[in-house]
């Protein structure tokens, strides 16, 4: 028992050690330095957490097809396009759904998924008194879905 928590605490710190260091260079592989090319004069000087997203994203993309490459790229463009403050706010809600239970992740799920689901007339009519409402009843809508949300759990 006190052996696996060595090990344990030891792979804990040694996980630490890698991310307050990032990731060298010469630790990449020869695919993702292919990728990150364009970061190699500057790749010791960017910060340890941003070396480590960009070597995972660098090996995620080593792996995609020619069509999920296609995908990737097309996305990418369309989020460059974006103005920086609709950027900022995906981001923050993003953020916010990081933090959520994984019960409350997949209700939201859900829900997008049921509404992706319904006809586009559907949608825009949602959406269209959605936008009719004050602010006090769409926190009312807000915290009667959450409610719910949390009474199918319960059952």
């Amino acid at each position: 028992m006190k052996a696996r928590v060595i090990v344990v605490l030891g792979a804990m710190l040694l996980c630490g050690t890698v991310y307050a260091d990032g990731v060298g260079w010469s630790e990449l592989s020869d695919e993702q330095r292919t990728v990150l090319a364009s970061f190699e004069e500057s790749w010791d000087s960017l910060p340890a957490e941003r070396q480590l997203r960009l070597s995972r994203g660098a090996a995620r993309w080593t792996g995609m097809s020619k069509k999920q490459r296609r995908e990737a790229r097309r996305r990418f463009d369309t989020w460059q396009k974006l103005p920086q403050e609709r950027r900022a706010l995906i981001r923050e809600r993003a953020e916010i759904f990081r933090n959520l239970s994984p019960e409350e992740q997949q209700r939201i799920r859900r829900n997008y998924h049921k509404y992706r689901e319904m006809t586009r007339e559907r949608r825009e009519a949602l959406r269209e008194r959605y936008r009719e409402m004050t602010p006090e009843q769409r926190h009312h809508l807000r915290e009667e879905m959450r409610q719910r949300g949390q009474g199918r759990r319960g059952r």
